[in-house]
């Protein structure tokens, strides 16, 4: 005989919620791209946010949950923009995107659907991955970043050299770069990505990525071999990073190796700081604050008059001042990040209202 499983009223409530969140998600979505003209700022906030939050948990599954110190993610992220941009720039726009020093006729009829221009430049950054790991991948702490970030440099440097400019269009950059046509494009491959990123962290081989980070000796004393484990989640983030690389490159529809420069990693790296190392919820969470944060501060470049009188502090550059201010307030209150290493559940959110309920009623019976 089958027995009825029966959900628990905890269980059933949850599953209601997180049914409504995704309807609110989609509903949201679909509200913007039937109105994008209107709301097109908003749209690439939210764009913007999502491509980062897939290279942020990327950067999450190597330093996080592996405990690995990479910082060479711009360069992973340059490697998959450049593969994906070369491969879907329509054909006969290319004469004059590569109009100075012509375009390798290895490339000049490569063309490939978007979906499979992203999964071959997350391939080709996956197979640089594997190439460096190999050395770098025996250092520690300190030592590592700073060879993943020489590593970083040196792509970007490569992709501007002069030898070349037939394939990477040099210090020009690329452009006529295919965009996204809907903002439900990005979303699905934003859920995709850190869909099977969080389903790999909470496998055997995420186990073995945690045993990593917490003892090595301990880990190596179980039987696991450190140097394929770091390897591999190595190359699985690199991957992903490529793949956010590509989606940047649609994103903006023109890159250059400017666009990849130290400043973005550390940009990452900020994002998965104040979301909290180890917790891909607060990645995500974090993406979208920081991203939004930066935007929504900019009126603080903008001059400010009160009368005739001009207030000095708005000017050009306090955005970032202000921006900064708010971000150590965070760090202060919140030392392990928003998120610490907690993700998302229904029970701590409706737990942590309830919290705040009882401290009210507990004050309001005080000063009775």
């Amino acid at each position: 005989m089958k027995t009825k499983v029966n959900m628990t009223p905890e269980k059933r409530r949850n599953t209601i919620l997180s049914l409504l969140l995704i309807v609110a998600i989609l509903g949201a979505c679909a509200f913007l791209d039937a109105n994008k003209y209107s709301y097109n700022y908003a749209i690439s906030i939210i764009e913007r946010s999502m491509i980062y939050a897939v290279v942020a948990v990327s950067m999450n599954l190597v330093n996080g949950f592996t405990g690995l110190f990479s910082l060479g993610q711009a360069g992973f992220m340059a490697l998959g923009a450049y593969v994906t941009a070369i491969l879907t720039i329509p054909v006969e726009q290319r004469a004059s995107v590569y109009y100075i020093s012509g375009i390798h006729p290895a490339i000049a009829n490569l063309h490939a659907p978007i979906l499979v221009a992203l999964i071959l430049g997350g391939l080709v950054t996956a197979a640089f991955a594997a190439l460096i790991g190999i050395p770098v991948l025996r250092l520690k702490s300190d030592y590592l970043a700073i060879a993943t970030l020489g590593f970083a440099e040196i792509i970007r440097a490569l992709i501007s050299a002069p030898q070349l400019d037939t394939i990477t269009n040099g210090s020009y950059g690329l452009k006529s770069i295919p965009g996204f046509s809907s903002l439900f494009q990005v979303l699905a491959l934003t859920v995709v990505c850190i869909g099977l990123m969080v389903l790999l962290i909470n496998s055997s081989f995420g186990r073995m990525f945690k045993a990593v980070r917490e003892d090595e000796i301990a880990a190596e004393a179980m039987g696991i071999n450190l140097f394929k484990t770091k390897e591999l989640s190595f190359v699985i983030s690199s991957f992903f990073a490529g793949v956010s690389g590509g989606m940047l490159a649609m994103f903006m529809r023109s890159i250059d190796s400017k666009t990849f420069q130290v400043s973005l990693t550390y940009d990452i790296l900020l994002i998965v700081v104040i979301g909290g190392i180890g917790s891909v919820t607060g990645s995500v969470l974090g993406a979208f604050l920081v991203t939004a944060g930066r935007e929504l501060l900019r009126f603080f470049d903008e001059p400010l008059y009160i009368g005739s009188i001009n207030i000095p502090l708005f000017r050009p550059g306090f955005r970032m001042v202000i921006f900064s201010i708010l971000l150590m307030v965070v760090v202060l209150f919140y030392s392990r990040g928003l998120m610490g290493t907690s993700e998302f559940s229904w029970n701590g959110i409706l737990g942590f209202f309830r919290g705040l309920g009882k401290k009210k009623v507990k004050k309001a019976r005080g000063k009775g």
